[in-house]
């Protein structure tokens, strides 16, 4: 990655930070799956709830800063999170799409990084079960169980990733079919004109039209919920990055230019729904880190004299988390700070720190450092 040496030194420095800090956490949590913190103090889903969709960046995290560092510390965490999430695939019924965030950067890194081959069968086990949930007629995958048959949710485009290593592993295209023609329905069904992107879309199961629009996580129908939108940016140039097919890059391109657009007048941290009224003032780091991450990516794809648009705008993102909301301190557990589920959730789920952004504040930074890796 090509940053001015300023830059360079920040970015490092922050590193530094992250590594002096998580060596210590890495050991205190290393028999736990995080999603927040209670009292300074992670929590651990696998006691709440092994199926819980964010299980998987807990060992992404670990498996980041091994990856960079090579501190062994990190990998044995990583590893003892992957195994405690093999009590997941024993609940099948409660499984989702959301497979993809869970297994892809746990068991799925440890295979690419280690060769190991139980990690192998646990991201190909979730592989199939993704793959399972296609919509042969809709030409989509199915998010939820239940009764919400033909719901899609914007957050899919970080799953498909699964499917296209999957293609390749297995030298078998139907993995890849289906994402391609999953990645093309999100692209008609929840991308606006303008940029913006619809959180939950009811498709008809048997031809994949539009029945109607849900607010989903957002503030209401129509609105435009922040961390949609950084799915959207760092999901569409991931599909690119794994096809060639320039509308996915031109998808994620024209969500950023609307998600840039949008922080501009927010010191580059996104309100939790753009189109939201002007109180309470509810803002989520997580989506600014996701996003980041997804725009280093456009930055790598795009041309010499592009770059900068994206580049630029992932720097002043990172920065202002750094700067703003970044705990460095050993009372707490978390980074990141002030993350929020949706526009209305549970008290715990406002303005708190969540697993996903201290993972993408980390991969953002992984980047940033050079590390090619590309963990999706």
């Amino acid at each position: 990655m090509n940053i001015t040496e300023e830059n360079r030194k920040w970015v490092d420095g922050v590193w530094e930070k992250l590594d002096k800090k998580l060596r210590k956490v890495c050991v205190k949590s290393r028999n736990k799956i995080p999603y927040t913190t209670e009292n300074g103090v992670h929590d651990n889903m696998v006691e709440k709830d092994i199926t819980w969709w964010t299980n998987g960046f807990w060992s992404g995290m670990m498996w980041l800063m091994y990856e960079d560092t090579k501190n062994e510390e990190y990998k044995i965490t990583a590893e003892n999170a992957e195994k405690l999430l093999d009590g997941a695939f024993e609940i099948y019924d409660l499984l989702h799409h959301d497979v993809g965030f869970m297994w892809h950067i746990s068991s799925g890194v440890d295979y690419r990084l280690t060769g190991n081959k139980k990690s192998r069968l646990r991201t190909i086990y979730a592989a199939n079960m993704l793959a399972s949930r296609y919509n042969a007629a809709g030409k989509f995958i199915r998010s939820w169980n239940d009764d919400h048959n033909g719901w899609v949710i914007i957050d899919s485009m970080m799953n498909i990733p699964l499917l296209y290593w999957a293609a390749k592993e297995h030298n078998d295209d139907r993995y890849r079919y289906i994402a391609e023609n999953h990645a093309d329905t999100v692209l008609r069904t929840h991308i606006r004109p303008d940029g913006s992107v619809n959180h939950i879309v009811s498709l008809d199961p048997t031809n994949g039209e539009v029945i109607e629009s849900f607010g989903g996580q957002g503030y209401e129908v129509g609105s435009s919920w922040s961390r949609g939108q950084s799915w959207a940016i760092y999901g569409f140039v991931l599909s690119y990055i794994h096809t060639g097919k320039q509308e996915y890059l031109d998808a994620a391109k024209r969500v950023a230019h609307y998600f840039i657009a949008c922080i501009a007048d927010t010191d580059y941290i996104p309100l939790v729904d753009f189109r939201a009224p002007e109180e309470p003032v509810l803002i989520d780091t997580t989506a600014a880190a996701c996003a980041a991450c997804g725009l280093i990516e456009i930055a790598n794809c795009v041309g010499e004299f592009e770059k900068k648009t994206y580049l630029n705008a992932a720097l002043k993102i990172l920065k202002a988390l750094e700067e703003k909301y970044c705990d460095w301190s050993d009372g707490e557990d978390s980074i990141l700070q002030m993350g929020t589920e949706a526009y209305v959730c549970r008290e715990m789920g406002r303005h708190a720190p969540i697993i996903y952004g201290d993972y993408f504040f980390i991969e953002a930074i992984y980047k940033l450092r050079g590390n090619t890796m590309l963990f999706w």
